[in-house]
C-alpha cells in the first residue's frame, strides 16, 4: 500500500505530491495532524476515518472530517473520552470498545501532589538521573518557560536541559526531540505538547509545574508518557506554594491521585463527565 504523509515537518514540495495523489486516488492511506483539516485536502474516495488521541480535535473539526463524504466509517481512539463522546456512547449512538488490560511488567505511577519545593524537585531528579533515566517538566507558558530553565538549572547546575515548545520552527523542535531521545540532554523542559504520541521508555519522572491550571484529561495524557517501561515511574503535581486552589482545581487533582491504575482512563473520563 502506498502511505503518506502530511504535518508541518513535511516540505511544501513532499506536501503537494501527497495532495495530487490523495485527489487522484493513489494514495491509500494517509497519516496526518490537523494539517489533514487545511481546505486544500481532497480526497478520490476517503471510506475510513481513523481519529487517534480524539480529544485533540475539537467537535467542529471532527464534523468537518465527517462532512467529506457521507457514510464514512469512523473509528476515534483515546485514553481519555471527551464528555461528549462519552455522553454519545453511553447514550447508544456510538459503539465503544474499552481495552483494560494494561501491558504487561508495567507499573502504576506514582503521583504525588506538592508545593514548588527546589529540594523535592532536585531529589526527584537525581533519583531518576542515578538510574540512568531521563526527566519531563512541564511548564505551558511560552513567556516565562526560559525563566523556569534558569530556576532549574541553578538548582541543578550539572544537569543538561533542553527547551521545546510549539512556537519553535519545525527544523528546530526537530533537533530538540531527537537530542533529547539520543540521551544528549537529561531533562526536556517543555509546553503540553509532549501530551500525547511520545513512547520513550528512559524518561520515568514527570514534573508538571502548575498542575491546577490542566483539565482532568490533559493531566491523565500527561502522566501517560511516563511509565512506560519496566521502571517504577513518578509524576509530581506542582501548585504554587500556599495559593489556595479552587474546589474544581482541588477535586481533579484528587482524581488524577486516586486513578493510578494502568487502563483507569475510562474512570477519570468518568468523573469528568
Amino acid at each position: 500500500m502506498k502511505i503518506g504523509m502530511l504535518s508541518r515537518f513535511r516540505s511544501p514540495a513532499q506536501q503537494r505530491k501527497v495532495l495530487s495523489d490523495l485527489a487522484v486516488g493513489e494514495q491509500d492511506i494517509v497519516i496526518g495532524t490537523h494539517r489533514l483539516l487545511q481546505k486544500d485536502v481532497r480526497f478520490n474516495d476517503l471510506g475510513l476515518l481513523v481519529i487517534d488521541e480524539e480529544h485533540r480535535f475539537g467537535v467542529r473539526q471532527k464534523e468537518y472530517l465527517r462532512e467529506l463524504r457521507t457514510g464514512v466509517d469512523t473509528l476515534a481512539m483515546t485514553a481519555t473520552p471527551i464528555p461528549r463522546t462519552l455522553h454519545m456512547a453511553l447514550s447508544g449512538f456510538r459503539n465503544i470498545s474499552i481495552i483494560a488490560t494494561p501491558p504487561r511488567d508495567r507499573y502504576p505511577v506514582h503521583t504525588e501532589l506538592i508545593d514548588f519545593n527546589a529540594r523535592i524537585i532536585a531529589r526527584a531528579v537525581k533519583r531518576e538521573l542515578a538510574r540512568d533515566g531521563q526527566v519531563f517538566f512541564v511548564h505551558n507558558r511560552i513567556k516565562s518557560i526560559m525563566e523556569v530553565k534558569d530556576k532549574l538549572q541553578s538548582m541543578l547546575p550539572q544537569v543538561r536541559i533542553t527547551v521545546g515548545h510549539g512556537q519553535m520552527s519545525p527544523k528546530r523542535l526537530e533537533e530538540v526531540m531527537h537530542s533529547f531521545m539520543e540521551g544528549e540532554y537529561q531533562i526536556l523542559l517543555s509546553t503540553s505538547i509532549i501530551e500525547s504520541g511520545l513512547d520513550l521508555p528512559r524518561v520515568n519522572t514527570m514534573i508538571i509545574d502548575n498542575a491546577h491550571m490542566f483539565g482532568l484529561a490533559d493531566l491523565y495524557q500527561l502522566r501517560g508518557r511516563v511509565g512506560r517501561s519496566h521502571h517504577q515511574a513518578y509524576c509530581y503535581l506542582v501548585v504554587p506554594a500556599g495559593k489556595k486552589l479552587k474546589p474544581e482545581a482541588r477535586n481533579r487533582l484528587d482524581a488524577i491521585r486516586k486513578f493510578t491504575e494502568l487502563g483507569s482512563g475510562w474512570n477519570v473520563a468518568m468523573r469528568d463527565l
